[in-house]
């Protein structure tokens, strides 16, 4: 076994027991410096976010703007920029078809990743969620690979009928994250979910597996306590820190063309802190 496996099996390892009690926070980094700089404060999983990379590329979120293989050397900086656990987000794993999914999941596991989430939702398909007997196959094929490949990354299966805005997308998300728990997933997940019952309700069902919330915009005003009392293990902010950075940057620089003025530059980061924290690593 190489050193690189066995530094992936340890970050499996330890992301695995995150899951197991408790609620934790999982962040959103978008390249290597926001990752070394979210290590640094403490937390102890990241996740990557498709929407981030894409913006930082200037492409819209969509699987069909950017290649797979850009969004696995992506993958792989990201792991590379952190000894922590990282969970991929893998779109709708490149392909419509269970076999396409299988393939592409094993590139993925091949970047180091500790988790992978995927999604049943398509901008090809008719009403933006794929039909439900398919979405399923779509994560046993997944769960098929990831077994086969003795590399044992944490399965995220998303239903993203609240962001497709599905009718009836509590009673749709039910049925689809209780059938891909069924599937093999290890993690549930249905994000743009806002209501607290609704969360419950969700927690409840898929129950003993773990559910991830996505907390964002709209959003914004739960806590980690909160989530923590309505059963939720996982928590990640998608887009929200990609989000956060691009609004000052906005704001400053109409601020700059419109008036002149550099005041916004008060709020910036440190100069000192940053390059401080990215200097030579130690071995």
């Amino acid at each position: 076994m190489t050193d690189t496996n066995e530094q992936q099996l340890s970050a499996i390892k330890k992301f695995r027991t995150l899951h197991e009690s408790g609620c934790f926070v999982m962040p959103n980094p978008w390249d290597a410096g926001t990752s070394r700089y979210l290590q640094h404060l403490g937390f102890e999983a990241l996740a990557t976010t498709s929407a981030g990379f894409a913006f930082s590329r200037g492409l819209p979120d969509s699987a069909s703007a950017i290649e797979r293989y850009d969004m696995i050397g992506h993958i792989r900086e990201i792991v590379q920029a952190t000894s922590l656990p990282v969970n991929a987000d893998f779109q709708n794993g490149f392909a419509d078809d269970p076999q396409g999914v299988a393939d592409n999941v094993n590139l993925c596991i091949a970047t180091g990743v500790a988790g992978l989430s995927i999604e049943d939702s398509s901008e090809t398909v008719a009403g933006g969620l794929y039909e439900s007997s398919l979405a399923v196959d779509r994560i046993k094929a997944a769960r098929a690979a990831i077994d086969a490949s003795g590399v044992p990354v944490v399965l995220t299966a998303r239903a993203e009928v609240y962001l497709v805005g599905a009718a009836d997308p509590l009673s749709v998300a039910l049925d689809r994250l209780v059938a891909f728990a069924d599937a093999g997933a290890d993690c549930l997940y249905a994000p743009g979910v806002t209501d607290p019952e609704q969360i419950r309700t969700i927690v409840k069902a898929v129950a003993p597996k773990p559910v991830n919330v996505l907390v964002s915009r709209p959003n914004n005003l739960l806590s980690v306590a909160r989530l923590t009392d309505l059963g939720v293990r996982r928590i990640s902010v998608g887009s929200g820190l990609a989000m956060v950075a691009w609004g000052s940057f906005i704001r400053a620089a109409q601020t700059l063309k419109e008036s002149g003025s550099f005041e916004d530059f008060a709020g910036g980061a440190s100069y000192a802190e940053l390059n401080g924290l990215f200097g030579p690593r130690t071995p």
